[in-house]
């Protein structure tokens, strides 16, 4: 693989303390998240555990790091400045500190924290979007990576919109005054989260991702399926969280038909593309290799269920036993070996790319280690098969009858992608110990030397 891919211009990135700021914070929800979760699994935890264990992965991990992919990768791929370099940094503390607090409070069971640590993230998120919506402002022509980030944003600030209303619902129930069932709230929050501002940015970053470090184009059907998903997919998602905020069935089946089918045929275009790769085998693309069949999977199993019962909450995410097919096998494999290449990627840039042609320097590749990815991509497909096994027995995502799964199923799968994930973390965190320019504390609090000081634009 190319050191740099030639067609991003990495002279527009903001400074790498920004973007890998969020990923070691994001490290630092995963851990979390996952500890959480085998504790709640093993009945130690108190509290709504499952909404916190929940809400540290997907907030704290996944958006998190869309938070500063985004940041990083709109201005080098748009060829455009960032807004404001202030803003975020002000964005990632904003939903730090209200996550943090939100969590304590669902496991304490505190009501009245909920909705000013909500506050706190809608403010971060907006921030965002605000952030680097105007950043695309600047771009004359949207490619199909940018159109699919301006929807995300979108979204993002729907989904926070339900999600202060539900947390101040939680202090103090006002929902049913107006005679809004806070379940149907609940449905289209989830629904707007998961398949609008994760999904639509995950989506949009692998039409970019997948063609460049393959060293492939889109062709044939793939041109097809795109032109289909770029507008069937967010009609799709709107329309679902309508239908479901609503209690529409006919309005939310249209929309989980349309959301079904562009996944779809993602998952088909991700596929091409890894099979016609011209480059070697990678972390990165050894990871897309998961997520492609699993999204593809979740589609043919979803698509019937959301057909038939598309406001159940059994199939908010999918077909029942199809949950962790979705969240851990597309979206947490697409954002592991995502996350495989732009660490490195940032890090290589700002240390390596001026003394290329003078001296000897490591790729890309090189800066992490070969063995622990290995080993982290075993655990982590094993606990992944552990866990969606156990799903599927009880969960009758093949149309069978339930079946018990093995008490153990869980527990195993859970310690096996909990070691996987520390792994990977590791991994990533010698890469920038070994190679990096800034302390832990430089990354999490500035002070560091590659120009990220009062002077930054707003």
């Amino acid at each position: 693989m190319s050191a740099v891919p030639g067609n991003v211009d990495t002279d527009r990135q903001p400074p790498m303390t920004v973007p890998l700021r969020h990923f070691v914070v994001a490290l630092a929800f995963l851990l979390a998240g996952i500890v959480l979760g085998l504790g709640d699994a093993a009945g130690r935890v108190s509290g709504l555990a499952g909404l916190a264990h929940v809400h540290l992965l997907l907030v704290g991990w996944v958006c998190v790091t869309i938070m500063g992919a985004m940041t990083q990768f709109v201005p080098v791929w748009s060829g455009v400045e960032l807004h404001s370099r202030r803003l975020a940094v002000v964005q990632l503390w904003l939903v730090t500190v209200g996550l943090v607090g939100f969590v304590v409070g669902l496991q304490q069971w505190r009501p009245a924290v909920l909705p000013w640590f909500g506050a706190a993230m809608v403010l971060g998120f907006w921030t965002f979007a605000y952030n680097v919506g105007r950043t695309l402002a600047a771009v004359e022509h949207f490619d199909v990576t940018e159109r699919h980030f301006a929807a995300a944003l979108g979204f993002f600030v729907l989904l926070t919109t339900l999600g202060l209303l539900l947390a101040l619902d939680f202090a103090r129930p006002f929902l049913f005054e107006f005679g809004i069932a806070r379940g149907d709230v609940v449905a289209a929050h989830a629904t707007l989260g998961v398949f609008g501002a994760v999904l639509t940015t995950v989506v949009g970053a692998l039409y970019q991702l997948a063609t460049m470090f393959t060293q492939t184009e889109l062709h044939g059907v793939d041109v097809s399926i795109r032109r289909f998903e770029e507008v069937a997919y967010p009609v799709g998602v709107l329309a679902l969280a309508g239908g479901r905020l609503a209690a529409s069935a006919p309005i939310a089946r249209l929309g989980g038909a349309l959301v079904a089918l562009s996944l779809l045929g993602v998952g088909v275009v991700l596929a091409r593309r890894l099979y016609e790769t011209r480059v070697e085998w990678t972390p990165m693309l050894s990871r897309y290799a998961v997520a492609a069949p699993a999204l593809a999977l979740w589609a043919l199993l979803t698509l019937p269920a959301w057909l038939r019962t598309p406001l159940d909450p059994a199939t908010r995410f999918g077909a029942p036993g199809t949950g962790h097919l979705l969240a851990f096998g597309a979206v947490g494999f697409v954002v592991l070996g995502t996350v495989y290449h732009v660490v490195p990627f940032i890090v290589w840039v700002h240390r390596y790319s001026d003394l290329l042609g003078f001296e000897d320097v490591p790729m890309i590749d090189d800066l992490y280690d070969d063995r622990l990815a290995a080993a982290d991509f075993a655990l982590l497909l094993a606990g992944f098969a552990a866990i969606t096994a156990s799903d599927w027995l009880a969960g009758d995502a093949l149309g069978a009858a339930a079946l018990t799964a093995p008490e153990w199923l869980v527990p195993v799968g859970g310690a096996l992608a909990g070691l996987g994930a520390a792994l990977f973390v590791v991994n990533v965190a010698l890469v920038l110990r070994n190679h990096g320019q800034h302390t832990l504390r430089e990354l999490l609090v500035g002070g560091g030397t590659d120009g990220e000081d009062a002077s930054t634009p707003e």
